[in-house]
């Protein structure tokens, strides 16, 4: 008889459906996802990757304030979104630029709050995409209200939350996770573990067996996936989805990827990693990995990767020009949506404002 904390316990091992190799491994309990999810998840890993790159370029050439990239953690970024639904919501953080890309919003819109814009530079009910977090774990409560308000309202919605492996040690999360417990709210909790809060390693984090482990003293079910695995991902995130979406309160799923990159262009990563712990890495692309299955299975060739790279080069085009064009601010945005009825402090400081530039024009 399965008793409570069998039935709460990750996988021994990360769950995997294709090895660093592109080899199918078959599990027992996740099927390998259809061949068309597949391919369709390729095109959009080039697409992502070409993204991260484009951003960074950006970065160089002073059009972006900062950018944490996700390259490497692609995998990650797409199979969140894939498996949602139309009118599911997605809760992303400062380094989940590609995820927010894949659910529609525009990519110079989603680029517009890391160019150092006073808004989240797109329409969050738009696409149900909430607006990046920059402080760690904070949008996971905010996840796990609309969840819940959700499941008041009789609506078929699950909420993806994203959150880092540095997130897991604010108590921002626990509380997310004890209060979705509790009320059964339909959210996802999805840890992309890629080794590194910023310099702190996850040894210096946590002694827990895995991050996957620390839903069970919530009563909350955990996972864990090969976060470079596509495939594995899909059917891992796939199957936590259907479980919130039936009623079954919240999952929670923890993704072992790494970060290649510096964890933004304002950091020095050799200061606190060997390149040598980074080289290992690079063998287990996501985007390898699964060019490698999807050719040996004919579901991929020359011509239809020559497509989907000139299309991902569109899009980094796009952003490119829309992130090139320069902007004209206008201050006293700094002012008009803060109440509905401004305070006479603002109206003050708007008046100042307002004569300090009236002076500058004279």
């Amino acid at each position: 008889m399965t008793t409570v904390e069998e039935h709460l316990l990750p996988s021994a091992e990360p769950v995997r459906l294709l090895d660093e190799h592109g080899v199918r491994h078959v599990h027992p309990r996740y099927p390998m996802p259809a061949a068309d999810v597949l391919v369709d998840g390729y095109a959009q890993l080039v697409t992502g990757r070409r993204i991260n790159d484009q951003a960074g370029a950006l970065v160089r050439q002073g059009r972006l304030a900062v950018y944490p990239s996700s390259h490497g953690q692609e995998a990650c970024q797409l199979a969140a979104t894939m498996v949602l639904a139309e009118d599911d919501w997605l809760f992303p953080t400062y380094r989940d630029t590609v995820s927010i890309v894949s659910r529609g919003v525009d990519p110079v819109e989603t680029l517009t709050l890391l160019r150092g814009d006073w808004h989240s530079g797109y329409d969050p009910y738009a696409h149900k995409v909430a607006p990046q977090a920059t402080p760690l774990a904070t949008q996971l409560i905010h996840a796990v209200g609309v969840a819940h308000a959700a499941r008041l309202k009789g609506e078929d919605t699950v909420v993806m939350a994203l959150c880092g492996d540095g997130a897991t040690s604010e108590g921002d999360f626990h509380e997310a996770v004890n209060f979705a417990a509790v009320f059964k709210a339909p959210v996802v909790f999805f840890i992309q573990n890629n080794e590194y809060a910023i310099s702190v390693p996850l040894a210096r984090q946590t002694v827990a067996p895995s991050l996957a482990h620390k839903g069970i003293g919530y009563g909350v079910p955990g996972e864990r996936a090969d976060g470079n695995d596509l495939a594995g991902l899909l059917a891992v995130l796939g199957e936590a989805v259907r479980r919130a979406r039936a009623g079954e309160g919240p999952q929670l799923v923890e993704a072992h990827t790494y970060r290649v990159q510096a964890h933004t262009n304002a950091d020095d990563a050799a200061r606190y990693r060997d390149e040598a712990e980074v080289k290992p890495w690079l063998e287990r692309d996501p985007i390898k990995r699964l060019d490698a299955y999807l050719t040996a299975e004919g579901l991929l060739d020359d011509q239809r990767k020559q497509e989907v790279a000139e299309a991902a080069g569109r899009v980094a085009e796009e952003l490119r020009v829309g992130l090139m064009a320069d902007v004209s601010p206008d201050p006293a945005e700094l002012f008009r949506h803060l109440y509905a009825t401004p305070t006479p402090q603002l109206r003050e400081q708007a008046a100042f404002l307002q004569d300090e530039l009236d002076r500058e024009e004279a």
